[in-house]
């Protein structure tokens, strides 16, 4: 087992939630912090409050991992008196990082909007606002038979074989005969020094994003039988994958406005939620975007959506949203709690797969500023 440093956690988060999906201006990366110490405890949170921060000195955090930046301003001053200042003076004091990926968390696949979709149960989902176009390659792994449901799994638990959103673990294998003659100081996991040897295998092919071209090739290496496995990668120019904020899908079948409510509210583990427009609509199509969503109630429209779910609405944007007859739930920013839970569950993956050594933990506190009496 190894102890990373924050420089490695933060790769494992560009894999995830490469940066380059973020917003113009978005304050993403590191907040506060050394990456180059030795992280033996990471805390995920959507907010840095401080309590959050007294939470994570409580329990010996070495690196919080937040959704939303602490900064989102630059400070002209620190001046420890403030209620930031305060929370700062702490974060250094007791040497924790705080590194915050969000617009980029919203739109990258298995993200903040993806989970709320997958929470919700809809099907056949598409990106309402697109900000991003991904390339795809292939790539094609020459390995003895036996090993091939190994490798299969290491290509498509990374994020290959995924084809649209409708079908995933697509993957191609032909059986072949592999000859090598290993040197003076190889050490082959099967044949001899010096002699050539013809092994039975299986080229297995799968396409992936390029963004996740290390994380895959990676986990094949690490699957791999052979002391250097043949891998080869090629572009594919007539495939591309469209990133971007919000998911609009289908639910598994149609229901009454007032009983999806309770849905809704049930499924994300939400006491009350704000309604706007006519309850009395049948809904099929929902779109989903976490966070403050007034300024796409025009996108959400244009692709079909029967109801809009997202947080902050305006009093004006009400009135707008019952102009284009969009009923909406104002389900409330803190919706997005699901990132804590998710990037978890991604990050203990990803720490077993590098062997990490490593406590992942989920903050246990309650950041939304609002109560309902």
């Amino acid at each position: 087992m190894k102890v990373a440093n924050g420089y490695e956690y933060v790769a494992v988060l560009e894999g995830i939630a490469p940066k380059k999906y973020a917003m113009e201006g978005d304050p993403i990366g590191l907040q506060i912090g050394d990456l180059a110490r030795k992280v033996r405890k990471i805390m995920f949170t959507l907010d840095v409050l401080e309590n959050v921060v007294d939470e994570a000195i409580e329990k010996g955090v070495d690196m919080i991992i937040a959704h939303h930046p602490l900064l989102f301003r630059p400070l002209k001053n620190f001046d420890f008196a403030t209620p930031q200042g305060r929370i700062v003076k702490k974060l250094i004091k007791h040497d924790i990082i705080v590194y915050a990926a969000h617009t980029n968390l919203d739109i990258a696949d298995g993200g903040v909007n993806d989970t709320l979709s997958e929470l919700l149960e809809l099907t056949d989902t598409k990106v309402i606002v697109p900000t991003y176009f991904e390339s795809y390659c292939k790539m094609a792994v020459y390995t003895p038979d036996f090993a091939e449901e190994s490798i299969r799994l290491a290509l498509v638990n990374n994020g290959a074989g995924k084809v649209s959103n409708l079908y995933t673990e697509c993957t191609f294998s032909i059986a072949g005969k592999g000859r090598f003659l290993p040197g003076d100081n190889a050490t082959p996991a099967i044949g001899e020094a010096g002699k050539l040897e013809e092994v039975e295998e299986v080229k297995i092919e799968a396409i992936f994003p390029r963004s996740k071209m290390d994380q895959i090739m990676k986990a094949v290496k690490l699957a791999h039988p052979y002391e250097v496995p043949v891998i080869d990668i090629y572009p594919i120019e007539n495939v591309k994958s469209q990133m971007g904020l919000g998911r609009i899908g289908t639910l598994p079948k149609a229901m009454e406005m007032e009983s999806f409510i309770g849905f809704v509210k049930e499924k994300l583990s939400i006491g009350n939620v704000r309604v706007i427009g006519d309850t009395t609509k049948i809904v099929r199509k929902v779109g989903i975007i976490g966070g403050d969503g007034n300024k796409f109630i025009h996108d959400v429209k244009r692709a079909g959506a029967d109801v809009y779910i997202t947080g902050d609405i305006y009093y004006h944007t009400g009135h707008d949203l019952l102009a284009i007859d969009l009923p909406t739930i104002d389900a409330g920013h803190y919706i997005e709690k699901v990132m804590k839970s998710s990037l978890l569950y991604q990050f203990e993956t990803m720490s077993l797969m590098n062997t990490y050594e490593v406590e992942l933990i989920v903050s246990e506190q309650n950041t939304n500023p609002f109560k309902f009496y």
